[in-house]
């Protein structure tokens, strides 16, 4: 009998499974080992505590395992890719797949078929895969350069809004009300849930920049108290949701535009008439859009008008899934 591992490392928490040919035998999580979140040394003892956590409630050996499929985020980086295979093979035996966090989840929507996945979680980036096999990539870019629609952004622009808000008004010493009278403004919960009781301690703390003693300030923590707000009828939380969706949405359908182009910038009539009347297959993955339902129907409603051929899945994938079927394949 054979055994395979399956790890996804994503940047807020890192998951993986054992499982043989037929079947999963145990699961385990730990935090993130995303280097550019995490220091080396710390990455690499959770990933050694979690493999630990697996082996023995599967009761398998690690040095049974005959192949591992490693998806996450930062491969084109050489130092990611070198630590990601020396720490595996000092603690698993087997083959060693290594690929993008986007890859095992496109698997696990399409089993290596045609298709775009989006993920929104801490990061955000989309994924497409055409008929003849060829990835498709947009986004992805990180904290700093890109990542629109993700839980960061959204933590970082509605902060921002609100700020400007708070210029433009003036509401800093008396929070607004909504009709209702029932919750403050966004900025007193923000500060709320980061333990601050001040504008200032807030415009301190998210402007911290991450050393030894302090660490980066965590804005894709403010997602579900933005989605809360929203929902209780914050008209500018809505609205960074709303963004937040458009912005995904947006890069689903650039890598369409790849996708039907024989080259990047020219495009390809024959492949574009391909997809004519046929579905466009549009999965999606990450803690944002499995969870913040204003920021999916957003999505899916302006893809309704970028790409009409585009079908949305109901439910999120499970990148875990896909990195079992890449391992099991090999």
């Amino acid at each position: 009998m054979s055994f395979f591992l399956a790890i996804d490392a994503g940047g807020s928490k890192t998951e993986c499974l054992l499982a043989d040919e037929n079947r999963v035998l145990a699961r385990a999580t730990t935090g993130t080992v995303k280097l550019m979140r995490v220091g080396e040394q710390e990455a690499t003892a959770r990933l050694a505590a979690m493999l630990a956590e697996v082996g023995a409630a599967a009761g398998v050996s690690l040095s049974h395992i005959a192949r591992t499929c490693f998806g996450l985020a930062g491969l084109s980086n050489p130092a990611v890719r070198a630590w990601a295979s020396r720490v595996l093979s000092e603690f698993v035996a087997g083959e060693l797949l290594l690929c993008g966090d986007e890859e095992i989840a496109l698997d696990a929507a399409f089993s290596g078929g045609p298709g775009i996945l989006v993920v929104s979680g801490t990061g955000s980036n989309a994924i497409g895969r055409a008929a003849n096999g060829r990835l498709f990539g947009a986004g992805g870019w990180g904290p700093v350069l890109g990542d629109e629609g993700s839980g960061n952004w959204i933590g970082l622009e509605v902060i921002r809004a609100a700020l400007r808000a708070h210029d433009r008004d003036g509401f800093s010493s008396q929070p607004p009300i909504d009709p209702s009278g029932v919750y403050p403004s966004l900025l007193r919960e923000i500060e709320r849930h980061w333990k601050l009781n001040s504008l200032g301690g807030l415009v301190a703390y998210a402007n911290q920049r991450a050393d030894s003693g302090h660490p980066a300030p965590e804005f894709a923590s403010l997602a579900p108290v933005v989605a809360r707000l929203a929902d209780a009828g914050d008209a500018l939380a809505a609205k960074v949701l709303a963004l937040a969706g458009v912005e995904l949405a947006e890069l689903v359908a650039l890598v369409f535009r790849k996708m039907t182009s024989t080259t990047l910038g020219a495009p390809s009539m024959t492949a574009s008439s391909s997809w004519v009347g046929s579905a466009i297959g549009v999965a999606y993955t990450g803690g944002v859009l499995a969870h913040i339902a204003q920021v999916r129907a957003a999505m899916t409603a302006r893809l309704a008008v970028l790409l009409p051929a585009a079908r949305v899945r109901q439910s999120p994938v499970d990148p875990l899934d896909g990195a079992l079927w890449r391992a099991r394949q090999g």
